[in-house]
């Protein structure tokens, strides 16, 4: 009987905290703000900026000021590659710089003068190349068209370049064999920069602004003391674990909905990869969220008012990013990256769902990170309850020490 009793006072306990965690959000503008502005605005705009994914044929304009053989032959290389294509030659950079401004074209690719003299005398040439910013992958279409063009024009002039070199180096390069390289990227056949992104970046936007949020309210219930209206009495780990419960059970249920925006219809709009097994997808996120929450709430101790999370968290991205291992192989990096790759579970989480997403995995393949998520739900679960012990005595303390009326 006394079991049973104290099971139904602490389900009350719980659900009178996801009540009261819901009511805290619902009623403030800046936890709002960041909910719909960093999970549908962010993940909109992230996605719009890398939209185009692979750019084809986009007009750019040439300014040949050489007007020689060379620089012509240049000009149809660039043409002839597939991601851009020559909208004009523009008799001089101000009328080329107009059509940039009108939007006829995305760029501009500015051949000097002594373009042809230069190269004639065995000298480096040089061009100038002007982007437009209306897309991230604007400038990436021009600089491979154009390298890859010079690359091209560059194979068809050295040998004729050996006479400025000296003899025992021309003999060299003479005997030296060409070698062809070919492949196919791994996962991303079309080498889309969106497509190997993207969905790393998805799973980090839902880590940073868990975070927030955590702390934005953890930041203010220390801030205004109303971290000691809990329910229950005492310091005991069981109300801990129940105050923990109830805040995990809110911020998971609202990012189940706000992961199925990004994880699920993100990829089906923008054309991502997407050809994970939906269940295991769901499988993954369950720790992940926990994972996450629990992270947050063990951090709440550093929280010491609402605005203080946003300028701790906000420019983690790209570190994340590269701790998970996706940007920059996990197997190269020193033991102390490898360690921090284990500490935040935007580590694992966006490894495991980049190999489900893009690369078709199983759980049997991402076994080392969803057993990691798990561990750190566990031992971040303890840190929350003793986190959250620390602040209710810290703030305890402070409110005996205020002056008595």
């Amino acid at each position: 009987m006394r079991t049973s009793n104290k099971m139904t006072s602490g389900l009350k306990d719980i659900a009178a905290i996801v009540l009261r965690e819901f009511n805290t959000i619902s009623r403030s503008y800046a936890i709002l703000l960041v909910l719909v502005g960093g999970i549908f605005v962010y993940g909109l705009l992230y996605n719009y900026m890398y939209e185009p994914n692979l750019i084809r044929n986009a007009p750019i304009a040439v300014v040949d000021k050489s007007h020689s053989a060379l620089s012509r032959e240049y000009t149809r290389l660039i043409d002839a590659a597939p991601q851009v294509k020559v909208y004009c030659n523009a008799d001089n950079f101000f009328a080329a710089k107009e059509l940039l401004k009108k939007g006829e074209v995305i760029g501009i690719i500015y051949i000097p003068e002594d373009f042809d003299t230069r190269v004639n005398r065995g000298e480096e040439s040089a061009f100038i190349m002007y982007g437009s910013t209306d897309a991230f992958l604007y400038y990436l279409a021009m600089q491979e068209s154009s390298a890859g063009a010079m690359m091209a024009l560059n194979e068809r002039y050295r040998p004729n370049m050996l006479v400025f070199l000296p003899q025992q180096d021309a003999v060299q390069i003479t005997q030296a064999k060409a070698i062809g390289v070919s492949g196919t990227a791994l996962y991303n056949h079309t080498e889309g920069y969106g497509s190997y992104l993207i969905p790393a970046v998805l799973t980090v936007i839902i880590f940073q602004t868990l975070l927030m949020v955590i702390g934005m309210i953890s930041g203010g219930e220390r801030h205004s003391g109303s971290i000691l209206t809990f329910p229950g009495v005492g310091l005991s780990f069981a109300r801990m674990s129940r105050i923990v419960a109830g805040k995990t059970f809110v911020y998971c249920m609202l990012y189940a909905v706000f992961s199925l925006f990004l994880l699920g219809l993100m990829p089906v709009v923008f054309s991502l990869p997407d050809i994970g097994h939906k269940y295991e997808i769901v499988m993954l996120m369950i720790p992940y969220l926990l994972a996450t929450s629990f992270f947050g709430l063990a951090a709440s101790v550093f929280y010491t008012d609402s605005e203080a999370p946003l300028l701790m968290i906000a420019f983690f991205s790209v570190g994340l990013i590269f701790l998970s291992g996706v940007s920059y192989p996990l197997e190269l990096m020193p033991w102390y990256w490898k360690a921090a790759h284990f500490v935040f579970p935007a580590a694992p989480g966006t490894l495991a769902f980049v190999k489900i997403n893009s690369m078709g995995a199983s759980i049997a393949d991402i076994e080392r990170e969803y057993i990691t998520l798990w561990v750190q739900c566990g031992v971040y679960f303890v840190l929350a309850c003793l986190a959250y012990r620390y602040n209710i005595k810290r703030q305890k303390r402070g409110a005996t020490d205020l002056p008595q009326p």
